[in-house]
């Protein structure tokens, strides 16, 4: 235990010194440095800080526990998120980074939104604003408490102990997302992605090994019938159907999500660009892929019935390495909990301080939009810790619950922007309000589906379905309606979308 610690403690270290780094390096930097990084990102690091930020610790935590405990039928909401980045890196990163420069060179979503449409007014980013703040709350605590457990069960501590850590945990993001802001974050956040790969990828290896060994015990598997089937039921029938439509829905949310939407808006140029859709396609395969196999190796290590399934990965990683090796695999799932949380806090802290702050304070500096944004991530930060600690929530129904607001509110603003020449600002406002109140309604009325199967409603009615997936279709819905019934954008605006989409067929 004493080496696991060092290896936490070190890692602690490590992701504070690069926020000094880039504090130090950048402290003469504008709004610009702080929340995009200069646009200067390259395409390694956009990428791996993109899916870092979007695998949070339910790569390593829900997503081998739910294989763990039921099988390979739990991949579906794998499936569709390989799915969704695919499509939002060809479709989506190269056309966003080129119109959110032509776009008044616009560093957050709700900006290039707004600016998409030659608008002066701020309703729409008063409107973004509100949900990004509402949202990444509940988010952020998933994150948080993902911390809390972690040192819960390594270290054996009581649930004040826990709460303990989770202060902690969030007391060291704070601080280097507040220091070196979007700069800091994305560094963080490609390293992280490395130990999340590594571990993920060494972890069944070596189980494998210790399995097939001369003194290793097989333990008691108790293998489901359907174990190894894609179905739940071996058949497909209304529960498998709702079950696999939940599942691919969840790629749905890459075209709307604002933490991930903001990397592909940072690449500094069209190569890096490539470089980078090349990289984040080949991560999230790589990282999905092996948080199914080690489900699986899980179940042969440690045979059925463990007391936790989230906790498949961190036995096996502690059965099979040595104290010091075993903490640095065990920092990926502080990786990957931190990667998430310091990544939405900066886009809640840049949609408030950017998006309603400056608007409100016309005369700000640079230097009071960046401090402005620094109190909100602290603030979002405590609210945040509050929902971990005195929630009663999972994580994964957290996850959730976020993803799936955020997906159906911005997923189609943003396709529509980016495609369709007609999409005017009316039309923006309509169907980010309709997604978000279809899906938080949806959520409240049938529950959300999720992966833990204690909590999943599987009625084998359409009511078990993913709210994402109503909330976006009303969404898309919504705003096609409403743009069709309100006046045509003018000429400057449908100007600025033609030379936008000359600028990317050049590129």
């Amino acid at each position: 235990m004493n080496w696991e610690v060092i290896a936490f403690v070190v890692y602690f270290v490590l992701v504070i010194g690069i926020g000094v780094y880039f504090f130090i390096k950048s402290r003469n930097g504008g709004e610009k440095d702080y929340f995009l990084g200069g646009r200067n990102m390259s395409g390694a690091v956009a990428a791996l800080s993109a899916g870092a930020s979007d695998m949070s610790a339910w790569v390593l935590l829900g997503l081998p526990g739910a294989i763990y405990a039921a099988g390979i039928n739990q991949v579906w909401i794998s499936i569709g998120l390989l799915v969704g980045t695919v499509l939002a890196w060809i479709l989506v990163a190269p056309r966003l980074r080129t119109f959110s420069i032509k776009a008044d060179d616009s560093i957050t979503i709700p900006q290039f939104l707004k600016n998409r449409f030659l608008r002066k007014d701020h309703a729409l980013q008063f409107i973004c604003a509100f949900v990004f703040i509402v949202v990444y709350c509940i988010y952020s605590a998933s994150s948080i408490s993902a911390c809390g457990d972690l040192f819960q069960t390594v270290f054996n501590l009581s649930d004040d102990g826990r709460t303990t850590a989770m202060l902690a945990a969030a007391i060291i993001i704070v601080a280097y997302t507040f220091l070196g802001g979007f700069n800091a974050v994305c560094w963080t956040d490609f390293f992280q992605g490395l130990l999340m790969l590594a571990a993920l990828m060494v972890a069944p290896i070596i189980a494998m090994f210790v399995i097939n060994g001369a003194g290793f015990v097989q333990p008691e598997m108790n293998l489901g019938e359907h174990y190894y089937s894609l179905l739940e039921s071996g058949k497909l029938d209304m529960v498998s159907i709702v079950t696999i439509l939940s599942g691919l829905g969840w790629g749905l949310g890459y075209f709307g999500m604002p933490h991930i939407l903001v990397r592909y808006m940072s690449v500094k140029s069209r190569k890096e660009m490539k470089r980078s859709q090349k990289i984040g396609i080949l991560w999230t395969f790589l990282i999905l892929a092996f948080a199914t196999v080690v489900g699986v190796v899980a179940r042969h290590y440690l045979g059925a019935g463990i007391e936790k399934d989230s906790m498949a990965f961190m036995l096996m990683v502690r059965g099979v390495f040595p104290a010091l090796l075993a903490g640095i695999l065990l920092s990926a799932i502080l990786a990957a909990s931190m990667s998430t949380a310091d990544s939405q806090l900066l886009a809640s802290s840049s949609a408030f301080s950017s998006d309603v702050y400056k608007p409100l304070r016309r005369n700000a500096s640079d230097k009071e939009i960046m401090w402005a944004g620094r109190f909100v991530v602290a603030v979002i930060c405590v609210v945040a810790f509050l929902i971990a600690w005195k929630g009663n929530k999972s994580i994964m129904d957290l996850v959730g619950n976020a993803w799936g607001a955020f997906g159906a509110a911005f997923g189609p603003a943003i396709l529509l922007a980016l495609y369709w020449k007609r999409f005017n600002y009316a039309g923006a406002i309509a169907g980010i309000v309709a997604g978000f109140v279809t899906d938080i309604g949806w959520a409240v009325a049938a529950g959300t589906m999720i992966i833990d199967k204690e909590n999943a409603i599987l009625t084998g009615t359409i009511s078990g379905l993913y709210e994402i997936i109503p909330g976006f279709i009303v969404s898309l819905i919504v705003a096609i309606v409403v743009t069709c019934l309100t006046s045509k954008p003018g000429t400057e605006v449908e100007k600025l979308f033609d030379d936008a989409v000359k600028m990317v067929d050049e590129e």
